[in-house]
């Protein structure tokens, strides 16, 4: 009997001749789903069991039997797909090999695994042949994939690939039949696919030119000004080159909008059809890419071990490139990590993991939970090693620690960066050590007043960056530069990294630079230019608009009211009284202010009694500060104490101003203030 398999919608399998297969209940369709996922790989029964019974935080607790049921689960789903086999007999379907289970389907039994191929395929057919492979990939969607196990971690990665390809083929099919001149055709189906879809520029590109063709010109370019409403107002990002450009070329009835001679085979590398023209303005580099990613498709296998690595190289990339490119890179990065455990291959995953190094400058991470997973998938590979493992693999993995595990109190993090960036120097290998100072720098916040250290750590950044060309790295040394000077009140040597970071981030486009450099100038403005409190209120509401977009949720929530708390405080006013402020992770320190504004100072006390110690960030002694000012007001004095020892050590800074965005003033004012009221008779 030949087993077929559905994914591409409700998990579901059909004996030879069409008849659904009963799976039994929901643990059973579970397993064989996990099965499917790891493509003909082994699942270790502990991983089994470890996703079947995690729940949405990630936390296991299976039952005392989970391995027994486990196999309980597999023997029902044999009976099910091989009922005919006899007894005793070995499966040949669902096998049992070394320490889990592998389901052997065959590449066409899975309609996910044939999609895939049929989509690559029909990227080197003659165009007729092409939009008959798409529309039939296409049909067998029955509805999202993996959809009963929309919420379960582990396939979470490849519904989200799976997700992905789709979309790439029904933009695929729409710009196969604009080359074969059915542009009406089109148009219904790419009206459906950005209604759901409304961030897709391509399907933005194609649905204008569809209009165009059919004689729509108006609408085509109210379809494009629609796609920059849609871009600015909800993500904060202008449209790409490709759309301002078609927007420029059909106000001009640029010929090469015009349907130009159709292929009856995919054009060379030395022919470029009207099509290419239109799918790529922007000249011969764009071309040159849309080429090579083409035969990459064709020659590289789609299984292949060396996607996932190009991937990760692709991401790195995509990370600085805005604030879509830094999301979509931070949510494929865990899947191709996720996807290089399931090979089985630890040097291949420490590679894969170890290859983002993306360099961060914000001590609060974007998403905690997959901070965490990254974390745990490092440690895992670090222990799965072979002895012979090249020592940089190693430093890679510890780096990768370093910087995740920052604003914890974890022993971890230090320990990782240390040997991380010992094997760096040992090895003297520059891109390693850079990647691995960045978690040094990540991990000096275990006390205040360690601008002086972090300066040390901008300067060989910088020094390091621009020897060995590592442009990235060159920017945060100076970011970092920029924190630091701040904190120590040297803004004339902040101003100068301040412009270094700006001339590279325009020189090779690195729009996300623009966001520190211009809170630092606010920052600047407010401690050193005397403006008036509105204005610079509206400085830094204007900067707060930068963050929108920006896709670094773990600095944008909060920020900008704990600024403005900052002005505040430092004028000498009382807190915003207002209850529906989001103050975001800076709720329990803005608190006891706010109940002292509203006139609570019973309730503000007691927000201070169960006030926690402020995160290990860049914000260390601005909150400190916080907590000090609501203690002066009420008279707590193990506060009053507790702030005082704290931010005794940073007594030469400006607090808060080693973050570049904002300060609370000389946290020598804040010592004194504290140490004149500890003084005073109870």
């Amino acid at each position: 009997m030949e087993v077929a398999f559905g994914v591409l919608g409700p998990v579901a399998a059909w004996d030879g001749t069409g008849d659904t297969i009963a799976l039994k209940g929901p643990r059973h369709r579970a397993v064989l789903a996990r099965l499917l996922v790891a493509r003909r790989r082994v699942v270790p029964v502990g991983r089994l069991v470890e996703d079947l019974w995690a729940d949405q935080a990630g936390q296991v607790e299976p039952p005392a039997d989970a391995v027994g049921a486990i196999r309980t689960f597999v023997a029902a789903l044999r009976r099910a797909l091989e009922p005919e086999r006899p007894p005793r007999t070995p499966a040949r379907l669902l096998v049992t090999e070394g320490p889990g289970y592998a389901l052997r389907a065959e590449p066409e039994a899975v309609d996910a695994w044939r999609f895939e191929r049929t989509v690559t395929a029909a990227a080197n057919l003659p165009a007729p042949h092409a939009l008959n492979r798409l529309e039939e990939a296409l049909s067998w969607w029955r509805g999202p994939a993996y959809a009963d196990f929309a919420d379960e971690t582990w396939a979470r990665a490849e519904r989200s690939r799976l997700t992905e390809l789709r979309l790439h083929a029904v933009e695929r099919r729409a710009e196969t039949r604009l080359a074969l001149g059915q542009a009406a055709e089109a148009i219904p189906d790419l009206d459906a696919h950005l209604a759901e879809h409304p961030w897709r520029e391509d399907a933005w590109r194609l649905l204008s030119l569809a209009l165009y063709r059919t004689g729509r010109q108006g609408d085509a370019l109210a379809v494009l000004r629609r796609a920059r409403t849609l871009l600015v107002d909800q993500l904060g990002a202008d449209p790409g080159p490709t759309l301002r450009r078609l927007e420029a070329d059909i106000l001009d009835h640029a010929a090469h909008l015009d349907p130009g001679p159709h292929h009856d085979h995919p054009p060379s590398p030395t022919h470029v059809s009207h099509l290419d023209l239109v799918s790529d303005p922007g000249g011969p580099a764009g071309r040159v890419w849309a080429e090579a990613t083409a035969a990459y498709d064709r020659t590289v296998a789609s299984g292949a071990r060396a996607r996932l690595e190009s991937t990760v190289g692709l991401l790195r990339n995509l990370a600085v490139t805005g604030g879509g490119g830094l999301e979509a890179a931070r949510r494929h990065r865990l899947a191709a990590i996720t996807a290089a455990q399931e090979l089985g291959d630890p040097e291949l995953t420490a590679r894969v993991i170890g290859a983002y190094d993306v360099p961060a400058i914000w001590t609060r991470v974007d998403d905690p939970q997959q901070a965490a997973d990254t974390m745990a998938a490092a440690e895992r590979t670090l222990a799965a090693l072979p002895p012979d493992a090249h020592l940089a693999a190693r430093a890679r993995l510890l780096a990768t620690i370093a910087l995740e595990s920052r604003g914890t109190r974890s022993a971890r993090g230090p320990q990782a960066a240390c040997q991380a960036e010992d094997i760096a120097r040992r090895l003297n290998d520059p891109a390693l050590l850079a990647f691995a100072l960045n978690g040094t720098f990540m991990q000096t916040f275990h006390r205040a007043g360690l601008a002086p250290q972090r300066d040390t750590i901008g300067t060989e950044l910088v020094a390091l960056s621009a020897r060995h060309g590592m442009v990235t790295y060159e920017v945060l040394g100076h970011l970092i530069r920029i924190q630091s000077r701040s904190a120590l009140a040297d803004f004339t040597g902040a101003d100068e990294h301040a412009t270094a970071a700006d001339r590279l981030a325009e020189r090779h486009e690195l729009p996300l630079v623009g966001v520190f450099t211009q809170w630092y100038r606010v920052l600047r403005l407010s401690a050193t230019g005397n403006p008036r409190p509105a204005q610079a209120t509206t400085a830094y509401q204007d900067a707060a608009l930068r963050l929108d977009g920006a896709g670094m949720p773990g600095l944008e929530r909060g920020l900008l009211p704990l600024a403005l708390l900052s002005l505040r405080m430092r004028n000498g006013q009382p807190a915003q009284a207002d209850e529906h402020i989001d103050w975001g992770p800076y709720e329990p320190w803005a608190r006891p202010l706010v109940l002292l504004a509203r006139d609570l100072p019973n309730e503000a006390r007691a927000a201070l009694s169960s006030l926690p110690d402020p995160p290990r960030d860049l914000l260390f002694e601005a909150l400190w500060c916080l907590a000090g000012r609501a203690a002066l007001a009420v008279g707590d004095r193990g506060t009053m104490e507790r702030a005082h020892a704290e931010l005794m050590p940073a007594v030469a800074e400006l607090a808060g101003a080693g973050s570049g965005l904002l300060t609370l003033g000389p946290v020598a004012q804040h010592l004194d203030d504290l140490a004149v009221a500890l003084r005073s008779p109870r």
